[in-house]
């Protein structure tokens, strides 16, 4: 993907998925303004991508508030001219079981990448819609926001509504030929290393081991640099007919997952439908179709 001459911001790239989509992103020839919320892994990041031939800037704030995004976009058109990419990758975890999960801690995480997708995604906007010529957006959802996961009440939340605005968004900015897509990656990161069924291959990865089959396929698990093409992509020229999807990514897995849809429609005659009803038609007709709830994998090879 030639991107030569773009702008990318991509929020959250000192590390992880982050620096990995922003790399990919200036190895393709577009500036990029790294985002971190400390000053030594934003400027390491930046010096990574400038060592390699690249070009990138800092701006060090905590994505959350519209003037951070603010800050974001001014600083792409200070300092490179414009803006056309936009990456909402910032994301922490608060991880607990409902029942003790703090105000602070749901809070905390909604703050982050709910608001904070939407506060720079409104602001991306504006520029974009400004300069007149189209634009990228691409928003960092979770298999936690699609299908749930044990102890991540807050984070389940902000990613299935990130992937709720994106679809909005897809619509609200079609005429502006601007894209908005959602990406759904899965990668060994800060976030997923201390998730227990992944222990084995991230010690691998860390051991510079191979993964097996299985997890490059079944568990979409890689390094972060597996991710970063679908990103390029959807950031290029390649992708302008692309909008309001959510596309998985990770490992040796590309995947585009379905908008929710009605599994099983049943009508009553003019009169609604009692509880007694719903009871007498459910066993047969609708029990067969309820969803599972939380990623299904199949067992692992012996």
């Amino acid at each position: 993907m030639d991107l030569t001459g773009k702008v990318a911001v991509v929020t959250g790239s000192g590390r992880g998925l982050g620096l990995a989509y922003a790399t990919e992103l200036a190895r393709s020839g577009a500036a990029v303004v790294i985002n971190d919320v400390d000053p030594e892994v934003a400027d390491a990041a930046v010096k990574t991508i400038t060592d390699a031939g690249g070009s990138a800037v800092a701006e060090v704030v905590a994505v959350g508030s519209s003037e951070a995004a603010q800050a974001l976009v001014d600083r792409a058109a200070n300092e490179f001219g414009r803006l056309d990419i936009l990456v909402n990758n910032a994301g922490i975890l608060r991880d607990s079981t409902l029942w003790k999960m703090t105000d602070e801690q749901f809070d905390a995480v909604v703050a982050t990448h709910l608001r904070g997708t939407f506060t720079c995604t409104r602001a991306a906007a504006i520029k974009l819609r400004e300069q007149g010529e189209g634009g990228r957006i691409i928003c960092v959802g979770s298999p936690t926001g699609q299908v749930g996961n044990f102890g991540q009440t807050n984070y389940a939340a902000a990613k299935a509504g990130i992937v709720g605005m994106v679809r909005t968004w897809a619509m609200e900015l079609a005429r502006a030929e601007i894209t908005v897509n959602a990406i759904v990656p899965v990668a060994a990161t800060g976030m997923t290393e201390t998730v227990p069924f992944l222990k084995p291959y991230v010690d691998a990865l860390q051991a510079g081991e191979p993964l097996p089959p299985y997890a490059r396929r079944e568990l979409a698990f890689g390094p972060p640099e597996d991710a970063a093409g679908l990103v390029a992509f959807l950031a290029s020229d390649a992708a302008a007919g692309i909008t309001g999807q959510a596309i998985g990514i990770g490992g040796d897995r590309l995947a585009l997952w379905s908008h929710p849809t009605e599994a099983v429609v049943e009508f009553a005659d003019g009169t609604g439908w009692s509880a007694d009803a719903i009871a007498g038609i459910w066993p047969d007709r609708f029990a067969p179709s309820q969803q599972t709830v939380g990623q299904q994998f199949p067992e692992p090879p012996k």
